[in-house]
């Protein structure tokens, strides 16, 4: 198996607020390459547990085949979405005869570089591919698919929720008209419509125009905000006493549902944020891995109470 490069988001943040020694328990609710599992299964050995969840068994197999190497450690892992990390964390607990309260849990929201970088994936308008955009290829509705039959407004609505993309009108209104003669099957065809919609002379210089659109179909194929903050309430409750989760969010809507959700399980007293404005990468590693520049971690603690 190809070992493909990717470099951890704000290794040295999380691993700050974390409470990781021997035997801990840490749950990697996006596990990607396990970079981040990694530095958690060193910080745990011997006797830790990590679980993992991956919605791409792709993914997850790769994760699995570096987590190998992780030593004295029990590793189980999920072909899931952390949305259902309470319910495998009691299985899981069940199935090892203890209780599996979290000394950590990290959920990093951002889409994998693995995946930009895959061309038959279609998340990036740096190289022709098939136009699917999707985590979990054995499920769901492509790109291609929710863009050939959404209606203007419902494109509008996505680009503009999902992406903040001031041009979100006049991208739907391309994307139907285009569509009529041509169906959207590839990401260079998607890139041509926001090309088209979007005057030269008022583009972004710092971004690619199509960026934001992007992000946002990304974003409404994958349900990646759905129900999130209830998710990582969820999740939240799952923490033992003493126990860190930290977020990565990398653009507003994301961090918004982030920032509920921790001050929601704030005001119950048995939480409290680590910090009360999100932390950024520094600047050397903003430099060092530019997909790293708009990360943002929020961090809660559990401080007392029954996790039942």
């Amino acid at each position: 198996m190809t070992e493909l490069r990717h470099e951890p988001v704000m290794m040295d943040e999380l691993m700050a607020v974390f409470p990781l020694e021997a035997g801990a328990v840490a749950v990697d609710g996006t596990l990607g390459m396990a970079g981040h599992s990694l530095e958690m299964c060193r910080r745990i050995a011997p006797g830790g547990v990590l679980i993992g969840f991956d919605w791409d068994s792709c993914m997850l197999d790769r994760a699995a085949a570096r987590l190998e190497e992780s030593g004295d450690v029990e590793v189980r892992l999920h072909h899931s979405d952390f949305r259902a990390l309470p319910i495998f964390l009691k299985q899981d607990a069940e199935e090892m005869g203890r209780e599996l309260n979290a000394d950590a849990i990290l959920l990093d929201l951002g889409v994998s570089s693995i995946h930009l970088d895959d061309p038959e994936r279609g998340f990036s308008f740096m190289s022709e591919g098939p136009l699917d955009m999707r985590m979990d290829r054995s499920k769901g509705e492509p790109a291609a698919a929710l863009l050939n039959r959404a209606s203007a407004g419902e494109i509008e609505q996505i680009l503009w929720d999902h992406g903040d993309e001031r041009w979100a009108k006049k991208i739907a209104h391309v994307i139907v008209e285009r569509r009529k003669s041509q169906p959207l099957r590839k990401t260079s065809d998607l890139t041509d419509c926001v090309l088209a919609a979007i005057p030269a002379k008022m583009r972004d210089k710092r971004i690619h125009p199509a960026t934001r659109t992007f992000q946002a179909v990304r974003i409404a194929v994958n349900g990646e905000i759905d129900e999130l903050q209830a998710a990582i309430e969820d999740a939240g409750r799952c923490l033992a006493p003493g126990g860190v989760m930290a977020v990565l969010a990398y653009h507003s809507g994301e961090d918004r549902q982030v920032k509920r959700a921790m001050r929601s399980l704030a005001k119950e007293s048995e939480f409290e944020e680590v910090n009360r404005k999100p932390v950024g990468p520094t600047e050397e590693e903003a430099r060092r891995n530019p997909r790293s520049r708009s990360a943002k971690m929020r961090s809660l603690r559990r401080v007392k109470g029954d996790q039942g």
